[in-house]
């Protein structure tokens, strides 16, 4: 958990510190969002490699809402290495329009970090495009561990044409342990 507690404070201070709530160029956080039907469990499919994550597999994220309006975020991920469970929680408030999936996201104190969903399935909430303030950042989500391939290979071109790195993906182990 120390491992963890200091990976966490060292990726907020670089999203603090640079320029975190934006969007990456040409991409636009989807409408008509609704953020009742995107509460609860989500699987990481695929990430872009960060330090905050690396090591890590049967990644979930788990939504629910805060009292003061917020979102509650819980964060939890296998370290094989460590063989122990790591888990953090955070909160997240929507940057403008509630109706924008566009919010930012914080693990450690004031320092926020953009959460873009970028594409999404707004007919079910089964699964989601989500990226940082650039493309350096990105994620997968489902609401099952195991996600389509039309739909990923989909979610891959849609993040290839944004000028993601789609070659450098990690598909997440989500073998339950």
């Amino acid at each position: 958990m120390k491992h963890l507690k200091r990976v966490l404070i060292f990726a907020m201070l670089a999203f603090g510190l640079s320029a975190c709530l934006g969007v990456p160029d040409g991409v636009k956080p989807v409408q008509d969002f609704d953020i009742d039907s995107y509460l609860g469990k989500w699987y990481e499919i695929a990430r872009l490699d960060h330090r905050f994550e690396r090591g890590l597999s049967n990644v979930t994220a788990q939504y629910s809402l805060r009292d003061d309006g917020g979102v509650r975020v819980v964060n939890r991920g296998y370290n094989a290495a460590d063989g122990q469970w790591e888990e953090t929680e955070g909160k997240a408030y929507f940057v403008g329009d509630p109706k924008t999936g566009m919010l930012k996201v914080s693990f450690f104190g004031p320092f926020y970090g953009a959460y873009n969903v970028i594409a999404l399935d707004q007919k079910d909430y089964q699964w989601s495009l989500v990226a940082g303030p650039d493309t350096d950042y990105l994620w997968i989500l489902s609401r099952k561990p195991q996600l389509e391939e039309e739909i990923f290979d989909q979610l891959v071109a849609q993040a290839k044409s944004y000028g993601f790195d789609t070659e450098s993906l990690i598909i997440v182990d989500q073998t339950q342990r």
